[in-house]
């Protein structure tokens, strides 16, 4: 079946717009409260947000629906995607429930939901919810109704988790970091995760007035981290979204260093440590450098679709522990169930405080490949997958990269675009390669 609300990653769009309405979350918290009450007399659910105006009225109508169907709500107010994945395993919650848009303006918003156990759910349960939604209502009586209240001490229960994740024996003092929280879900527990594990900390992108959110700061707009940095002469500066779901880190340099460098930093740190690390997940858009660079450390690598929950996936069927992408997403299945960007910085930070040695000396022999990405128009039923003269001009191209490159080449999820992508250790080469594989696409 397929579903019709549900995309990659829960239900997201324009505020205003079918489906994030008021009336729409009403009928989707009853009809996922229904769903609940087969596998539980008495659900309990959380639900968290992040800081954009509309999250009030979607957290009340969701929080209606749930009553509604005699489901009882714990409210948290602003926090982390990532933290309401952990509080919900931590208070025995039967669902999480997130609204946000992540690194969207603030005119959009979502709904995200996580397992008992803190996970994403798998399809199957989004299906479950989406033919409930098709179903006559089935209100409760006054008697069963749902209870809702306040989890006062949310933020507080957190940030100790966070703080948890950083070596016990390890203190940041000495440190001066700037932390940007993209007027987010973090903007009140990043800066004093890091100022209790003993950072000095210049906050900025901290005070979300419902509009602000990722507009022009976070992960998605670094620029005023690298700014604030070399300003302030900090050490290292660090960049969450909007639901703090994802990081992006700055040295006193000011160089920006993305999820595939990010990730390499966390598995050296751990075989540093004489930890084994039988192997890490990247997607199919991970630089070949940082593929490289794990395998002369004898590590496996493997990529998975992009998107974090497909690098989830990959790494419970291997029981491996790391994985991420470029954009930040980063993973570390033994610290938490989902992707934390917090939690992400301080094992990254650890790696450092640990060695005493800077990102860019742990990075020196990590020299991300160049890569030149063309999208191509498609045309209307064209089949590009049937292309003999692409695939001719692919298997060359692949023969002359050999272990210097690679060539991936993907149809656009949203748009009639071939991405074509060669990367390569030379730039001109890359460069050269795509447009011989674009005009491929183009004479069929």
């Amino acid at each position: 079946m397929s579903r019709t609300y549900f995309g990659t990653d829960g239900i997201r769009g324009t505020v205003g717009q079918s489906p994030i309405t008021p009336d729409f979350m009403l009928k989707l918290g009853h009809a996922v409260g229904k769903v609940l009450r087969k596998q539980s007399a008495r659900p309990s659910v959380l639900i968290g947000k992040d800081t954009r105006i509309s999250g009030y009225m979607l957290e009340s109508s969701l929080e209606a629906g749930f009553a509604s169907a005699g489901v009882d709500v714990l409210l948290t107010g602003p926090l982390p995607t990532p933290g309401v994945a952990y509080l919900t395993r931590a208070l025995r919650q039967d669902l999480g429930v997130v609204i946000s848009a992540s690194h969207n303006p603030f005119a959009d918003n979502g709904i995200k939901f996580f397992s008992s156990k803190g996970e994403k759910l798998p399809d199957a349960w989004e299906i479950a919810v989406e033919q409930a939604l098709e179903e006559p209502a089935a209100w409760v009586d006054s008697a069963n109704l749902g209870r809702a209240r306040r989890l006062q001490d949310a933020r507080g229960r957190y940030i100790e988790f966070c703080k948890n994740s950083f070596g016990s024996d390890l203190t940041l003092k000495g440190l001066k970091i700037v932390v940007d929280a993209a007027n987010g879900a973090a903007y009140h527990v990043a800066p004093d995760v890091l100022h209790e594990l003993g950072a000095e900390v210049i906050s900025i992108g901290c005070s979300p007035d419902g509009f602000n959110i990722n507009d022009g700061c976070g992960a998605t707009a670094p620029g005023a981290l690298v700014k604030a940095v070399k300003e302030h002469g900090a050490h290292y500066g660090i960049a969450l979204d909007g639901d703090a779901d994802r990081l992006q880190l700055v040295d006193a340099e000011g160089r920006l260093y993305n999820g595939d460098e990010l990730l390499y930093v966390m598995v050296a740190d751990r075989l540093d440590q004489g930890h084994r690390v039988p192997g890490a997940v990247g997607t199919l858009m991970t630089n070949m450098a940082v593929e490289l660079a794990l395998k002369r450390r004898d590590v496996d690598f493997v990529r998975a679709k992009v998107g974090d929950r497909y690098v989830m996936e990959e790494l419970v069927a291997r029981n491996w522990q790391l994985g991420g992408e470029g954009s930040g997403h980063l993973l570390a299945l033994d610290k938490h169930t989902t992707g934390d960007g917090i939690v992400s910085a301080l094992l990254v930070l650890q790696a450092v405080t640990r060695s005493g040695r800077s990102l860019a000396a742990q990075l020196a022999d990590v020299s991300l490949f160049p890569q030149t990405l063309i999208n191509v128009r498609l045309q209307a039923g064209q089949d590009w997958k049937g292309n003999a003269g692409l695939a001719r001009v692919q298997a060359e191209v692949t023969a002359e990269l050999g272990d210097r490159g690679r060539v991936l080449i993907r149809a656009s999820g949203t748009e009639p675009l071939l991405r074509v992508m060669v990367e390569a250790s030379d730039a001109a080469l890359a460069k050269q390669s795509a447009e011989r594989l674009a005009d491929a696409v183009r004479a069929a």
